[in-house]
Order: structure tokens, then C-alpha cells, then sequence
């Protein structure tokens, strides 16, 4: 016999969010369930995004969730564009009247939001299996799960909450989806280094031989990428070699990458994914398991949060004053969102990528583009607006 229980919205995935999207939900007196098949301790270690956009931050200090990210966060006013061997500022404080970005990792906030949900006696059940999701379409639609233990349980709850990542079980349960797809045919080599990054800013740079992005997670720690083959073999990248090709790709006159221990490599592929409607009776989707972008924009974590927002107003207002209104209309709040993210990583990738046999029309193309974003304001007012956050992000209690 399963272990029967009740709750207003029951979530899949501790994600950043599921986690963020049961933060707010409890912030109005609703409660949530979190299911998640990995364990605390893998939820905690993922490397994945680490760059928020200002009204993230925002959204994140709002809720009491900013401590930490205040303390350890590093904000930055721009980006710099390298290409032709030489290094182009874009300053989106000026160019867009005083918007920033913030880096600060996906692995912290899962860690902020987890000890927040803990603290306050919420239910996380980490480390399940066999989990399920059933009677969509009924006002009790249940979620279902063995525990650690083995213990199954049956969750009825008035919604649930498919945030579960692009290889969750949500997506394939909503019918009639339209999908649209693109693979890229690169992929990122990335690193975590001990080593002081030798920039105060991100620097995308546009090279013969790849793209390649200078990033970091503190003033100690660089995370480094390389443009790579999608099937790249990380055997083929010893340490040394990594060096010599982030060294290339970077080289300016009187300049080097700062070097260190390289702590983790690994190779990501690279796809631009819409799944659409986002809803199906009272299953909800959010973040990676609607969409995926390729990260050159610095986007998937801040779509994850945009939608997340709108939900937990949809569902606020569906669950305490009984409107569906907000809900009806959340696959096309979120999608429009979506879908100006996705044209501008798309933008971003293909203007600094180099693709597999690209001919030198191609190349020549890139190259004016670039030399149009770091010449024209209008141009560089475009992408600034976009990185640091197209309609910024905001909650209202």
C-alpha cells in the first residue's frame, strides 16, 4: 500500500526552478512537495550557469534568497568582443541606462534555496525513483514515488509543476506538442581552474580556430570554454593542451590567461529547443524541460526564473482567489519570452562560432557583424539590452 498525502502544487525536480518555484509559492501560504530522482548532494555539485541577469538578482534579493549571492556575487557593467586581435568594451550601464549583470553559480543558488526550503520545514524528497505524474486533465492530478527507502507514496495535489529538465518525464506527457529543434555542430569544452581570472569582465572571442569565452565563479576560480567537435573525446584534451589552445584564442599583445588546476573538464553540446503549449490541464511546465538554448547568451538559467515568476503568479491567484485567467495564459506569456532568448542566443552563437567547412563568405559575414555591434551604439544597444535582460524580470507580492 502506497502512503497517501496531500498539497496544493506538487513539483518535479530540484532544479533551481522547481526549488525557486516552491519558495515563492510558500512566501503566499501555499504548500508545494519537491520530488527529485538525483541526491542532495548531486543537486548541489552540477556545474552549470553562472550568470544572472539584474532583474534575477533582483527577484533573488526580493525573497530573501540574496545573503549570499550579495556577498560572494561579482556584478559586471558589460562584456568584452574580441575578434581580429582585438578586444572591444561594451559598457550596458551606459548603453542601457544603468543595467548590469551578476556573476554568481547555478551550483550556489541550488545551495541558497535548498537550505532556505530545508530551514523552513519543507518537504524535498531527494534520491526517488519510479516517479509519475497521472490524471492531468482531473482537478487532483496525483504524483507518484518510492523514496530512498523504497516506500511508495501517492501525492494528490490541484497542480503540478513539470520542472524537470530536458530529459524529464513531464514534456512527453502534454499532447499535440509542437517542437522546433536545432542542433549546433560544436559543442563547448569547459574547465574550473584555480586561477584569478586575468579579466574583470567576460570576454567572448571570435577566433579562426573557435570561438572560446573567458569567464569566472570568483576572483579565484576562472571557468574557461572552448569551441569543440560535438563528439569531442576529453581524453584528446590534456591539461596542457587546453592551455595552449585557450592561450591562442584569447592571444592580444601584452596579455595571457591567468593558468592554474584545472578541476573539472567537461564537453556540452550545444542546441536551441522550443516545446510548446507549456501546459496541459493542470501540469505546468518550466525552464529546461519547455526549452533549451545554447549558452552563449547566458540565458537558460534567467528563462528558467522568467517563467518560474509567472507560474507562481498564475498559480497564486488559481489556487487563493480561484481565477485561471493568469494560468490559461501562461504557455504565451512564457513562450513569447522564450522565443526572443532563443533568436538572440541563436544571434550570439552564430556570429562568434566557426562551423565545420564555413567558407570565407561565411566568415566574412561574421566579422562585419561584429565590427557592426562594437562601432554603431544602436547596435551595441541591442545586444546589451538582450544579455542583461529583455523586459526585466520582476515579482509582485
Amino acid at each position: 500500500m502506497a502512503v497517501t498525502s496531500r498539497t496544493q502544487v506538487g513539483i518535479v525536480g530540484a532544479g533551481p526552478a522547481g526549488l525557486l518555484l516552491s519558495h515563492l509559492l510558500s512566501l503566499h501560504g501555499i504548500e508545494s512537495v519537491v520530488i527529485e530522482n538525483r541526491s542532495r548532494a548531486y543537486c548541489e555539485a552540477r556545474q552549470r550557469a553562472g550568470l544572472l541577469e539584474a532583474g534575477a538578482v533582483e527577484l533573488l534579493r526580493s525573497v530573501g534568497l540574496g545573503k549570499r549571492l550579495d556577498a560572494e556575487g561579482m556584478e559586471h557593467g558589460g562584456i568584452y568582443l574580441q575578434f581580429e586581435g582585438e578586444r572591444h568594451h561594451l559598457d550596458f550601464r551606459s548603453l542601457t541606462g544603468g543595467r548590469w549583470v551578476t556573476i554568481y553559480a547555478q551550483t550556489e543558488i541550488v545551495k541558497d534555496v535548498i537550505a532556505a526550503r530545508l530551514a523552513a520545514g519543507a518537504p524535498i524528497e531527494f534520491s526517488a525513483s519510479d516517479v509519475a505524474v497521472s490524471q492531468l486533465t482531473s482537478d487532483r492530478p496525483v504524483l507518484s514515488y518510492l523514496d530512498e527507502a523504497g516506500t511508495a507514496h501517492e501525492v494528490s495535489c490541484d497542480v503540478i509543476a513539470g520542472c524537470d529538465g530536458f530529459h524529464g518525464i513531464c514534456r512527453p506527457l502534454v499532447p499535440g506538442l509542437s517542437v522546433y529543434e536545432r542542433i549546433y555542430p560544436y559543442a563547448w569544452l569547459g574547465i574550473l581552474a584555480d586561477a584569478a581570472p586575468a579579466t574583470d569582465e567576460l570576454i567572448y572571442s571570435r577566433h579562426s580556430d573557435g570561438f572560446a569565452l573567458y569567464s569566472m565563479r570568483s576572483p579565484e576560480v576562472s571557468r574557461l570554454y572552448l569551441q569543440v567537435g560535438p563528439d569531442e573525446p576529453l581524453d584528446q584534451w590534456p591539461d596542457e593542451r587546453v592551455w595552449a589552445e585557450l592561450q591562442k584564442r584569447f592571444g592580444i599583445d601584452g596579455w595571457s590567461v591567468g593558468e592554474g588546476t584545472i578541476t573539472d573538464k567537461s564537453v556540452t553540446a550545444m542546441r536551441s529547443f522550443v516545446a510548446g503549449p507549456m501546459r496541459h490541464g493542470r501540469l505546468f511546465l518550466a525552464g529546461d524541460a519547455a526549452h533549451i538554448v545554447p549558452p552563449t547568451g547566458a540565458k537558460g538559467l534567467n528563462l528558467a526564473f522568467s517563467d518560474v515568476v509567472v507560474l507562481a503568479s498564475a498559480l497564486r491567484a488559481a489556487l487563493l482567489a480561484r481565477s485561471w485567467e493568469l494560468a490559461d495564459a501562461y504557455s504565451d506569456t512564457c513562450l513569447e519570452r522564450v522565443w526572443r532568448a532563443t533568436h538572440f542566443s541563436w544571434w550570439m552563437t552564430s556570429m562568434l562560432h566557426i562551423a565545420p567547412g564555413q567558407d570565407p563568405f561565411e566568415s566574412q559575414l561574421q566579422l562585419a557583424q561584429l565590427r557592426y555591434v562594437t562601432s554603431s551604439p544602436a547596435a551595441a544597444l541591442s545586444l546589451a539590452e538582450n544579455y542583461s535582460g529583455y523586459k526585466p524580470l520582476r515579482y509582485e507580492f
